[in-house]
């Protein structure tokens, strides 16, 4: 019987399938040398069944991670929506191709081929660095899914939108420019910059994250008379349910009503959302929620 070898500490004090999962289950050769490992002991790994080699020069766990492993098979770095894991950044969707920038302009299938980078690349895994991350997203991706990728670096400050706007000259550039212009100072989730946008663009007057008293912080405030919140998953919790329709009690002896929405909602119908809020309002100003006279 083929004993798997195991898969020992080096002088880092990091094993090797450890130093492989920092790295999406995948490393060149020359990455692991450098981290310590031995030549004998990464072909004792693939011999031993602990490791395959999917590539010359390349070793991977069998769960490695497939967005890596195209990135090693095309030479390029993943980007654009395809890093948005890797930055911890919100994304609508999965891609159903590949995003790399390969710098060669050869096509190949399944994969979407950026720009070259510009700026310095992941420090460990075959990705762009988060600057052209974001701005390999504002140029390729539907302008929504850009705006919440972008919204989540800049909300957690690790990117400025006055440093993406010098990286974004000229006329050729105005429609990443525009989603860049949706940005707000604080979002707490996807939800709450789309729902802004949405709103927005509908011509209603918008504050966002606003302290009512006796009810504590709302998502958005429409109007100054309607209250919008913007349920994740967490809002199906029983106790969060009480709270949620308390805080929607409070707020509606201050006199103003309260909507809720969800993923779906905001996400995938958005028309039929805003036209609710505007019917809302229309009924509120009408006196349609007052006592008969």
């Amino acid at each position: 019987m083929l004993v798997q070898p195991e898969s020992r500490k080096h002088h880092g004090g990091m094993d090797l399938l450890g130093f492989l999962r920092h790295r999406g289950g995948a490393a060149k050769r020359s990455q692991l040398l450098a981290g310590g490992f031995q030549r004998a002991e990464l072909e004792a790994a693939v011999a031993g069944g602990l490791l395959i080699r999917p590539l010359r020069g390349i070793y991977a766990t069998a769960t490695a991670d497939d967005a890596v492993l195209a990135a090693f098979r095309a030479n390029g770095r993943l980007t654009c929506i395809s890093a948005a894991p890797l930055y911890d950044l919100w994304a609508l969707h999965q891609p159903r191709n590949v995003h790399l920038s390969c710098g060669n302009g050869i096509p190949r299938p399944g994969v979407v081929d950026h720009a070259p980078c510009t700026h310095p690349g992941h420090p460990s895994l075959p990705a762009a660095g988060l600057a052209d991350v974001l701005i390999h997203a504002l140029r390729c991706l539907p302008e929504l899914e850009a705006l919440v990728m972008v919204q989540s670096a800049v909300g957690r400050g690790l990117i400025s939108p006055e440093f993406l706007r010098k990286q974004l000259p000229g006329r050729r550039n105005g429609r990443a420019l525009s989603v860049l212009d949706l940005l707000i100072r604080r979002a707490d989730s996807p939800l709450e910059i789309l729902a802004h946008t949405h709103f927005v663009r509908a011509g209603l007057r918008v504050r966002m994250h606003v302290e009512l008293p006796g009810v504590g912080e709302v998502d958005c405030l429409v109007e100054e008379c309607l209250v919008v919140e913007l349920d994740g998953s967490t809002h199906f919790e029983p106790r969060q349910i009480k709270k949620d329709h308390r805080r929607s009690r409070v707020s509606m002896l201050g006199g103003r009503l309260t909507l809720r929405y969800y993923y779906g909602d905001v996400v995938h119908n958005p028309d039929a959302m805003v036209e609710e809020v505007l019917v809302i309002l229309r009924l509120y100003r009408e006196g349609r929620f007052a006592p008969a006279r």
